[in-house]
């Protein structure tokens, strides 16, 4: 049954979330047949009277200015197998550098990881999006200026660049500098894939987003570092590989460690911004997600590398990469549905007329 709106009004309306009278107009298109989630409480819900604002601290009657991100749990389970696939694929190109053949395994490895990753990722944001098509449909354009369209180009260029470094690397003659080319190519794919979605969400109007836009891409690709290391830090590897990888996680954690205090430093320029940092389930998820990355740190440098402690670390550092990335994903949310940090953030001017300079702008005509 349909909820319906205003029932105690002369007009009701039962409204299936869209409120589109059939009998004006035809529902056609590629979205035609998608279904609006409705909380029931909220469509019904009328004003009885007129909420009061705070004179110290004005909103639009405490109303949201942003929607919130409609994104499930498949987005943050795509941003950290996007980071680990790009940084593997990354640390597999670099591993291709050393000409006496001793890490023709440890690359073979990362572009196993790679290939393997794009899938997943790739049915992680076809789940997201809904079907098919309209991921391909996202590859009809090319657009520099669009994140989202780069992100799609990046991850439909990993899948053929990191089968070919897989097929052909570690091969005799001609089929070895075919390889290496094209693990030199994935490795480029795999940069841009375990940063760019740092860069898609700090393009957003979202206060916490914004506010530490300078700062997401960084923690995007140093925990995508960190998920290398630690994975790599579960599987059983020769003494030579595990000096590469040790060193490899340990600048990760110690990156992502840093560029965490970076941004939440950035967001707290504004206290109201940084709050879903601090307060709520989102503040939990990034306290969390530090702990569990300096536990990893903690114990990759402790001395005895015995594989209990070397999978000890693993673990944790996967788990706060993965939680970190849970808690920004979780904190947009928050934030949006907060008027007054966009409020916040405006009357300081930063947001787009930070961006654009047009505060600096006006200065100078003034």
């Amino acid at each position: 049954m349909k909820p319906v709106r205003y029932k105690d009004s002369p007009d009701p309306v039962a409204t299936d979330g869209r409120d589109i009278n059939r009998n004006t107009a035809g529902l056609s298109g590629e979205a035609a047949g998608q279904k609006a989630a409705i909380d029931r409480d909220s469509a019904i819900q009328t004003w009885t009277t007129l909420p009061m604002p705070d004179r110290a601290d004005p909103t639009y009657y405490d109303r949201p200015l942003l929607k919130e991100p409609v994104w499930k749990i498949d987005i943050p389970l795509y941003y950290y197998v996007g980071g680990l696939t790009g940084a593997s694929l990354a640390l597999g190109a670099a591993t291709q550098l050393d000409s006496t053949g001793k890490l023709t395994g440890l690359a073979r490895r990362c572009h196993w990881i790679g290939l393997a990753g794009s899938g997943v990722s790739a049915g992680l944001l076809i789940h997201d999006l809904g079907r098919p098509a309209r991921f391909l449909n996202m590859l009809r354009v090319f657009r520099p200026t669009s994140p989202m369209n780069m992100g799609a180009w990046i991850l439909s260029g990993v899948p053929p660049t990191a089968l070919g470094a897989l097929l052909f690397t570690g091969r005799s003659g001609s089929k070895n500098a075919i390889g290496r080319t094209f693990g030199y190519l994935s490795g480029a794919f795999g940069l841009g894939l375990a940063t760019y979605t740092g860069v898609l969400v700090a393009n957003s109007v979202i206060p916490v987003w914004q506010e530490s836009r300078h700062s997401l891409p960084v923690l995007f690709g140093a925990s995508a570092v960190t998920s290398v290391g630690s994975l790599f830090d579960m599987i059983r590897q020769n003494p030579e590989e595990r000096r590469i990888i040790g060193t490899f996680g340990t600048v990760g954690r110690v990156a992502e460690l840093a560029a965490s205090i970076v941004l939440e430093r950035r967001a707290s320029a504004i206290p109201r911004v940084a709050e879903p940092l601090k307060k709520g389930f989102s503040g939990v998820m990034w306290k969390t997600a530090a702990a569990l990355t300096a536990g990893s740190l903690l114990a990759s440098l402790l001395p005895g590398r015995s594989r209990g402690k070397r999978f000890l670390g693993g673990l944790l550092g996967s788990l706060g990469s993965l939680c970190m990335r849970c808690a920004i994903e979780h904190a947009g949310v928050i934030s949006a549905r907060d008027a007054r940090a966009s409020f916040h953030q405006q009357r300081l001017g930063h947001g787009a007329a930070e961006v654009t300079g047009s505060n600096s702008l006006q200065r100078r005509n003034s």
